[in-house]
């Protein structure tokens, strides 16, 4: 009898490995994020220098990257707006003609089965860079919870109306799932699924997209919003918050330093969980990579496997249209 425990036996060769694999990946799983500026340069096509391979595009610009996703199967976007004009109250956000608005309607009509989820958020729209309504005089950056909930649910309402198939609010305001939920059936979209942004740390990942979405505050952070880096229990607490007001899909963000937070959701209620890697992660990625530090491919898929082990069902990246146009995953 052997006295120790043969494990490398299924790992022998690729054909074995892969017979006993455990977490697979798919194109399904894949949700590819765009920024779409508002702008009469129909060319307009921005490279974001903390994201190589990242753009602001144009609507017609974006409409060329979209048809190109989609040969590739994509079969899921993320929409970011970029406005013209911002404002104290971010109109721009719920405006009918917003440029997310825009872009919606124009995916839509061009590709009817493409799920379109449209973030539902007031940072990229407001002059000072703040997720909601601002008190005059403020330098801090205390956002009013309650007086930010009707920009937000009339918000989702301007993108449902649009065309969105699922609403993300990524604002990190108390109760603002329930409100966009009565909102949105109120109108008649009851069929809209809410995608929370029920997990959303305070987290310092996100700068390069800040840059991307232009969405850094003029004055303060998002620390009195969003959640502390140090806490876990916490998020057990927003999620059945999320879970109560009626959400249906549930976001942790950042994905990779929070797979944690992942297990400890996926462990804990049975919802699909959705893993954001977010902008940081991928610039990071990005820059080993060009400078031969790390194999890019192996990296990227392992970094994405990581994130569906840890329990995530889908996961919002910037590198869906690559791994799909390189073949890695199908």
């Amino acid at each position: 009898m052997n006295s120790f425990h043969r494990g490398r036996r299924l790992r022998r060769t690729p054909v074995l490995r892969e017979m006993v694999r455990e977490t697979s990946l798919s194109a399904a799983d894949l949700i590819m994020p765009y920024f779409v500026t508002e702008t009469d340069d129909a060319s307009f096509r921005q490279p974001i220098s903390s994201m190589p391979g990242q753009f602001q595009l144009s609507l017609a610009e974006l409409e060329k990257e979209v048809a190109e996703a989609v040969k590739l199967g994509v079969r899921s976007v993320l929409l970011f707006g970029i406005p013209a004009v911002k404002d104290e109250l971010g109109s721009g956000a719920y405006a009918s003609e917003g440029i997310v608005q825009k872009a919606i309607r124009m995916i839509k009509k061009n590709w009817p089965d493409l799920v379109v989820i449209a973030d539902c958020c007031l940072c990229e729209y407001t002059s000072h860079g703040h997720c909601g309504i601002i008190a005059k005089g403020d330098s801090v950056g205390h956002v009013l919870n309650d007086a930010t909930l009707d920009l937000l649910a009339q918000t989702a309402v301007a993108q449902a109306e649009a065309g969105a198939d699922i609403i993300a609010p990524s604002d990190m305001m108390d109760g603002r799932v329930l409100a966009i939920r009565e909102a949105l059936d109120k109108a008649g979209f009851e069929e809209i699924p809410v995608m929370s942004y029920a997990v959303k740390y305070a987290s310092a990942y996100y700068g390069p997209f800040r840059e991307a979405a232009e969405s850094a505050p003029r004055f303060g952070d998002r620390r009195t919003y969003q959640m502390d880096p140090a806490n876990a229990q916490e998020a057990l607490r927003e999620m059945q918050a999320d879970i109560e007001e009626g959400a249906d899909l549930f976001i942790v963000k950042p994905g990779g330093p929070y797979q944690d937070i992942i297990r400890l959701m996926h462990d804990s209620f049975d919802v699909p969980l959705v893993a954001y890697q977010v902008s940081g992660e991928y610039s990071m990625i990005c820059a080993a990579a060009q400078n031969g530090w790390i194999d890019r491919k192996a990296v990227i898929m392992e970094s994405l496997i990581g994130l569906k082990r840890a329990g995530s069902k889908m996961i919002i990246t910037y590198f869906t249209a690559e791994v799909l146009r390189e073949g890695w995953v199908r």
